[in-house]
């Protein structure tokens, strides 16, 4: 059977997105894209359709200071929303991932508040069916209350005859985050896009709850507001390290394009990974005006953005499971759609999400400091511009695996890279200097001693 001749289960799928309160904008976007998938529609974006950006294309933040003033004017309108979805399921969490503690007793969501608050400038959080009440109850604790709205959830597809997934051992395992690129149809639906609207909030500074390098960066927020930019990606200089992230190019339309991973056939992987062409990656750090949004979305009735068929198994932890077909959009990929949108390139200290313990490990070492306004910055005195850490993840790979190894963080302001095989448990005042390896051979659980400079590579 061909896709072109599949029968569509697609009034099964309206059903079950009515049965579970989806209202008819969200229905009406998964058929569009269901639409898409059994007519064989993939997604990719290919190499003939795109062009590389060169630097001259993109404004330098370093050279934006001028616009300072500006975005001062600019905060009484302003909005900052932090995605808020993650569950952080690759670190072994079960709640949101903002809930993790990041240092001295403050969490992701903690330090984004205080940014907020001192920053004085008004907090939405985006959140999803999975984290919106942990979140409640955290923000009660610390005494906040930033405005709020849920992602919603997008069935997922049978791959072998395009029917809705049905998993009766985990209903919930039925259904899959649409991506960050729902942000827009959120918007909409929660009533949270007029509400801001109507209360004078003209711009958006959007970021993941994971990133606490991406502060509201006052020469930015000038720099968009006062060049009128109805969009704005936040761009970094890519390295190896980032061949894989989405990168942005130029579209034979002319307008900005942002093309992921997924969106790449894997015949042109090789062109996708050449930093040398596409030499700028999505931080996922955006700035929209909302005026231009509404206006997009009254053309439309909602922002339709390019499609990712995400191909997995129905439950992510059991690869016997049914394979199926995740629908899913990028938000940056909304760039394409805004007459006009541009990109700015940005320092890599404002983006350092943390997906990983290994990323956690250097957020709360003393590579970075944390001023008296909330802000992550690298510490002035470290050793180099980029670590590199490998942490055996048959021991590291959990929070509590992590936590239990990791109860005193070690100094990694002389550290260049880490990497630590097998189980090794850190005591106080430990500190790594240069490239280091440190191994444990043993059956047993060694320990590195407190008060211990390593300089070179060790072996228990």
């Amino acid at each position: 059977m061909t896709k072109s001749d599949t029968p569509t289960h697609l009034p099964a799928f309206i059903s079950k997105m009515k049965a579970a309160g989806l209202q008819p904008v969200v229905t009406d976007t998964f058929a569009y894209y269901y639409n898409k998938v059994i007519s064989g529609e993939t997604g990719f974006i290919y190499d003939n359709e795109i062009s590389r950006v060169v630097a001259d294309e993109v404004a330098d933040s370093d050279a934006l200071g001028a616009y300072t003033k500006a975005g001062k004017q600019a905060l009484p309108h302003t909005v900052r929303i932090t995605l808020n979805g993650g569950l952080g399921t690759g670190m072994g969490l079960t709640t949101a991932k903002s809930l993790l503690e990041v240092r001295n007793g403050k969490s992701f969501l903690d330090i984004i508040a205080e940014q907020s608050r001192i920053a004085g400038v008004r907090l939405a959080l985006m959140n999803s069916f999975s984290t919106h009440e942990d979140t409640a109850a955290a923000l009660a604790k610390i005494n906040a209350s930033p405005l709020t709205f849920l992602q919603h959830k997008f069935p997922k597809i049978l791959q072998d005859d395009f029917a809705p997934a049905v998993w009766h051992r985990n209903p919930e395992l039925e259904w899959n985050p649409p991506g960050h690129g729902d942000i827009y149809t959120a918007l909409l639906t929660s009533g949270m896009i007029l509400k801001l609207l109507n209360e004078g909030i003209r711009y958006a500074f959007i970021s993941n709850s994971d990133n606490l390098g991406a502060s509201l960066d006052l020469s930015l927020l000038g720099y968009f507001a006062q060049e009128k930019f109805p969009f704005m990606m936040e761009v970094a200089e890519r390295t190896p390290a980032d061949c894989k992230g989405g990168h942005l190019a130029r579209h034979s339309s002319g307008r900005l394009i942002l093309r992921e991973s997924a969106q790449c056939p894997e015949c042109e992987t090789d062109a996708f990974r050449d930093i040398r062409r596409f030499g700028f990656f999505n931080t996922n750090n955006l700035w929209i005006n909302l005026k231009f949004l509404e206006e997009l979305i009254e053309a439309h009735k909602t922002v339709r953005l390019p499609i990712i068929v995400n191909p997995k198994t129905l439950d992510p932890r059991d690869e016997n499971s049914p394979k199926v077909f995740q629908i899913e959009t990028a938000m940056g990929s909304a760039v394409s759609l805004f007459e006009g949108a541009t990109a700015v390139k940005v320092p890599r200290t404002r983006f350092f999400p943390v997906k990983k313990c290994n990323d956690l490990l250097l957020v709360r070492s003393d590579y970075f400091i944390f001023t008296q306004d909330g802000q992550l910055q690298l510490n002035p005195d470290r050793r180099s511009d980029r670590v590199i850490i490998s942490l055996d993840p048959k021991y590291y790979g959990r929070i509590d695996q992590f936590d239990a190894r990791f109860g005193h963080v070690p100094s990694l302001a002389g550290c260049e890279s880490l990497t630590v095989k097998g189980d090794v448990r850190f005591e106080n005042n430990v500190k790594i200097k240069g490239n280091v390896s440190i191994k444990n051979t043993g059956r047993t659980q060694a320990a590195v001693k407190e008060g211990t400079v390593i300089e070179h590579d060790l072996v228990f």
